[in-house]
């Protein structure tokens, strides 16, 4: 289901023998939308320790429940890489990662995920029409993931001039990718926001805060609202 990645915050997450903590953010690749982690606060349990999940681990999201189960032991999360999870994620990062679990690379190629997991398990590639057509612009070699709540914030510009801010994102929590940016046009139209689709986006810039969407803001305007 498409939830806002709000409501996803804070959901209780069980491991196999046990509870290690709370939802706190998301990191997501700009290139394909697709989630790559999501971070955890393990609370007392690991004396405050951020630690990362990968949705390869993800066994349902109990909304009644509010709970999101994995497929892993508390011990395997204990043990895991420590990331610093207030940093970019680089790729030597997720190397590490990936290898601990014995996880496949995501990065590179057309598919939001690696269409294979030798656990037998694979991410659905439905949403790959949702790829950028080109990643000529892309900005570096080594690019780092970055979080939700990093971006948000982040100016939206179109192509014929700024719309607003990243104001929040909707997520599919079946295939684990962003499917909407929420943008609030605040001084251009004070009190709407609207649904931008990552089909739409040209390129993300990290060194100027900015979203550029290749549509003009007339088209914008017209977007549906969330």
């Amino acid at each position: 289901m498409l939830a806002n990645a709000t409501f996803l915050k804070g959901l209780a997450v069980q491991a196999a023998d046990g509870e290690l903590g709370t939802v706190d953010r998301f990191y997501f690749d700009d290139e394909t939308w697709a989630i790559r982690y999501l971070t955890v606060e393990t609370g007392g349990w690991l004396r405050g320790r951020q630690v990362l999940l990968s949705p390869f681990s993800i066994v349902r999201v109990d909304w009644p429940a509010k709970r999101l189960d994995v497929s892993l032991t508390k011990k395997q999360v204990e043990n895991s890489p420590d990331i610093d999870t207030h940093r970019p994620v680089s790729r030597q990062h997720e190397a590490e990662y990936n290898q601990y679990y014995g996880y496949p690379c995501s990065w590179g190629g057309p598919f939001q995920w690696a269409q294979a997991y030798q656990g037998g398990w694979t991410i659905p590639t439905s949403a790959a029409t949702e790829v950028r057509a080109s990643s000529s612009e892309r900005e570096s070699a080594d690019s780092h993931l970055r979080s939700t709540e990093a971006v948000t914030g982040y100016h939206v510009e179109a192509s014929d001039g700024e719309i607003g801010h990243v104001d929040g994102f909707v997520i599919d929590d079946r295939v684990w990718a962003i499917r909407y940016l929420e943008v609030e046009l605040r001084n251009w139209l004070p009190g709407k926001k609207i649904l931008v689709s990552p089909a739409w986006i040209e390129r993300v810039s990290w060194a100027e805060s900015k979203v550029t969407v290749a549509l003009s803001r007339e088209a914008i305007k017209n977007a549906p609202g969330p």
